[in-house]
């Protein structure tokens, strides 16, 4: 299916690995002209090397901290007009939560929650104005499903998909579309690191490890295994181009069924 992108204009935040760097690898082999923004600039030139190394050609790249003013106002003005801004920057943690202080929630708000606000509100006007745009912010399963032990990360996560939703219905009667995407637990660089601080056996072999969260932490979940970076870049993929038109205001999930509910 041509997914009709060869025309379009995608800025991906935190896109230097993982998730955010699979998305922008998609769009581009869609043909997509793909801005992409991190802080560090080996890793940035590391990640454009590795999205035209897989035939994406139209790529660069603006050093900046989206979760920041001062970074969303550079990234704005290095891209003053985009057709596809995919929020996806964001950090999580696991924490007793009694010991998150008022710092850690005013960090992962700022990261996960205030980057994506500072760029739609810098980008929907435009949107708005042209009739034709996509926004869309990359949530997480745990602002369903809300682990015990991250309880701020995925206050933030809700906090996501309140604010798609609000922004949704901005867009009434417009070829502006507004969604969020739910990724579960997701094969990444910092994700082995993680799963041995949940494990009972640290240095046990990681796909012993990766069972045993399954098991326990997310025994919910269907797929009984981690999501691929890609699988979920497929579905924003999907939600980036003129094909998704009916699909505003929603929450699409990619988290191997963990959420225990229909709707």
């Amino acid at each position: 299916m041509d997914l009709q992108l060869t025309d379009k204009t995608a800025l991906v935040t935190g896109a230097t690995g993982g998730i955010g760097l699979a998305i922008a690898r998609a769009l581009a082999l869609e043909g997509a002209e793909v801005i992409i923004t991190g802080r560090d600039q080996l890793k940035l030139n590391k990640a454009i090397a590795d999205i035209r190394t897989a035939g994406g050609e139209a790529v660069t790249g603006v050093l900046a901290d989206a979760a920041t003013a001062e970074g969303a106002a550079i990234i704005a003005k290095a891209a003053p007009s985009v057709d596809i801004l995919v929020n996806n920057l964001g950090i999580y943690e696991s924490k007793d939560f009694v010991a998150i202080t008022d710092a850690d929630w005013s960090q992962l708000f700022e990261v996960n929650v205030m980057s994506g606000v500072r760029l739609s509100r810098a980008y929907l006007p435009g949107m708005l104005e042209l009739n034709w745009g996509r926004i869309i912010f990359i949530a997480s399963e745990s602002g369903l499903a809300i682990p015990p032990d991250m309880i701020h990360y995925a206050t933030t996560k809700t906090a996501q998909l309140s604010v798609s939703r609000g922004l949704a219905q901005l867009t009434r009667g417009t070829n502006v579309t507004v969604n969020a995407v739910l990724p579960g637990p997701t094969r990444s660089e910092g994700i082995e690191a993680f799963l041995r601080s949940q494990a009972n056996n640290p240095s046990a072999p990681i796909k012993e490890i990766e069972a045993e969260f399954f098991a326990t932490a997310r025994s919910a979940s269907i797929l009984q295994r981690m999501v691929e970076a890609e699988e979920v870049a497929n579905l924003v993929t999907y939600l980036a181009s003129p094909r998704s038109s009916a699909t505003n205001g929603a929450a699409l999930r990619a988290e191997g069924g963990l959420v225990n509910t229909i709707a």
